[in-house]
């Protein structure tokens, strides 16, 4: 007898679609060990897990995800060798160039969060054109984090609210959770549900530190260039599979 394997172009029956995390953010790690392991530069990595990501984009609009974000820069990666640093940048400008129309057509909302003022100018203009262009679009909230950490997010997020308590524009009862939330840079953009790392590694890595307080962590020894549709189908059913308490008790 013949099985029909799932078609992993549509939602797989398996899956709850009422149950589907409404953001997923991926930690996006081993493109260099996937390389190396193929014997090849580092940067090829790099180029084949940005191939990877799209994929996964098109996935969670196919699947019914309605945001992803990814961490593609930390503040802790400018430490890395120069030149992988100065590949990384002329990517992402490339990679925003080439498919800025595509993602258009894709109805695909981009946003970009993290300290951007410290990238090259070049890929700062490509940022804000891709996000001034698509924010009136309705699809999927697409969400890259650049220059990224979540120690530096909430510290420049206290500083802007003691600057507000000092001139006077906030009293210090007025803040709250939803008063600090709104000034991250993720202000507006619902907590990530489900946080995926790649290649086994442990740890979140200051990413998104105050958002991801209740979000399940999925981790998986894939590397994240090998990290396609099946893979992420493992994911959301382990998510499924999960108890989400949230710190209560249910009742029996």
């Amino acid at each position: 007898m013949t099985v029909n394997p799932i078609s992993l172009l549509q939602l797989p029956p398996d899956l709850d679609r009422d149950r589907l995390p409404q953001h997923v953010a991926v930690i996006m790690d081993g493109n260099g060990r996937w390389a190396k392991q193929k014997g090849k530069p580092r940067i090829m990595g790099h180029q084949k897990g940005v191939d990877t990501l799209k994929d996964l984009l098109r996935c969670c609009r196919d699947w019914g995800v309605p945001a992803l974000t990814a961490y593609a820069f930390s503040t802790e990666n400018w430490g890395r060798p120069l030149e992988e640093v100065d590949f990384l940048m002329t990517l992402f400008e490339r990679v925003l160039r080439r498919e800025l129309k595509e993602m258009m057509a894709e109805n695909v909302v981009i946003r970009f969060v993290g300290n951007l003022a410290a990238l090259p100018p070049s890929l700062q203009q490509e940022i804000a054109r891709s996000m001034a262009d698509t924010q009136n679009n309705s699809g999927i909230q697409f969400t890259v984090a650049t220059n990224y950490g979540g120690r530096q997010e909430i510290v420049q997020a206290c500083k802007a609210i003691a600057s507000k308590v000092e001139q006077g524009y906030l009293r210090v009862e007025d803040i709250n959770e939803n008063l600090f939330e709104n000034h991250l840079y993720t202000q507006g953009l619902v907590n990530p549900d489900l946080v995926i790392r790649t290649s086994g590694e442990m740890r979140v890595s200051n990413f998104l530190l105050w958002q991801i307080a209740y979000a399940e962590i999925y981790v998986t020894e894939t590397l994240w260039p090998d990290f396609n549709r099946s893979e992420f189908h493992k994911a959301l059913i382990n998510y499924q599979q999960r108890d989400r308490r949230f710190g209560k008790v249910k009742n029996k």
